[in-house]
């Protein structure tokens, strides 16, 4: 299986939603557009900041074959499933195909908090049942369970099993990852779910990043991978180290709320958070157009 395309920066793209919360398919073609333009390496359909638990399942559909259409094979496009049952999990593994995306990423079930025993057995069965390869998803902090560095290194043995995005924030637990499976007889991949530690995840063997912040600000974000690769480390550092303000405001609403306000902020029509989130406010959206202005983002024309 060929995983060489899994690396570099890949933004969980978002979803611009119109009235009745259905995908507004010119500005999601707009997107992809920008951040292409930015020269990102792949494009996350479906994930956390695409709002995916939000949606209906045929929009959720509907968004990702309009970004594979857009793509146009540019860039490989990924799938994410976050549904909690395997059932229904498997049921997207098997659609995904169809949509023809290039691979797909699988989040631990929320909210039930499954042992690791119950994780290993939903992963294996939703991975058995695609011929793609399939990234892990792993992010504790907005679930009840997460998935342990054992764990991870059993996944590991299950041949398109091919790698996890990795969003605990925790650079010890991200560094059990890349040791214990850097010897498995594949290229297994660790890719950073936090745009904060995208520097210190490739420095320990990491290969890339799925980053919010590269729907807003795409070349800064690759501007980090890309000086790590060609060995400017001061480059890449002082490039963490200017989008880190910019990030590091996401806290200052609900969780994704701040990724479409900034997106909102530089033209795009993204349409409102879908409920029961809301925008952002005025003192919050003050702050987010500082920090664009002091990364000179581009805005749309």
């Amino acid at each position: 299986m060929d995983t060489s395309f899994i690396k570099g920066v890949i933004p969980p793209i978002v979803t611009p939603t119109d009235a009745q919360e259905r995908v507004n398919e010119p500005v999601q073609r707009q997107i992809v557009e920008h951040i292409i333009t930015g020269g990102i390496h792949g494009i996350l359909a479906m994930g956390s900041n695409g709002e995916f638990y939000g949606l209906d399942p045929e929009q959720q559909e509907r968004a990702t074959r309009i970004i594979v259409d857009q793509a146009a094979g540019r860039v490989p496009v990924y799938f994410g499933i976050g549904n909690i049952t395997t059932r229904e999990c498997v049921a997207w593994a098997k659609k995904a195909a169809a949509m023809k995306v290039d691979a797909i990423s699988v989040l631990h079930p929320m909210f039930i908090g499954p042992n690791d025993d119950e994780m290993y057995r939903h992963f294996k069965t939703v991975a058995e049942a695609t011929d793609l390869p399939v990234l892990l998803y792993n992010n504790p902090d907005r679930m009840r369970c997460g998935i342990s560095a054992g764990l991870l290194e059993r996944l590991s043995e299950v041949p398109n099993i091919v790698g996890v995005k990795e969003s605990s924030g925790d650079m010890t637990l991200t560094a059990e990852f890349i040791r214990r499976t850097r010897n498995k007889g594949k290229d297994f991949k660790v890719i950073a779910g936090r745009d904060i530690l995208i520097l210190s995840t490739l420095a320990y063997g990491g290969v890339g990043t799925v980053a919010s912040s590269a729907n807003i600000v795409p070349e800064l974000v690759v501007s980090i991978y890309d000086k790590f690769m060609a060995g400017d480390l001061a480059g890449a550092l002082e490039a963490q180290y200017q989008l880190a303000p910019m990030r590091m405001a996401y806290g200052l609403s609900s969780f994704p709320v701040v990724t479409k306000d900034y997106m909102r902020l530089l033209g795009f029509d993204m349409g409102e958070p879908i409920l029961p989130n809301t925008r952002s406010t005025p003192e919050v959206m003050t702050a987010l157009q500082q920090h664009l202005d002091s990364l000179g983002a581009k805005k749309l024309v």
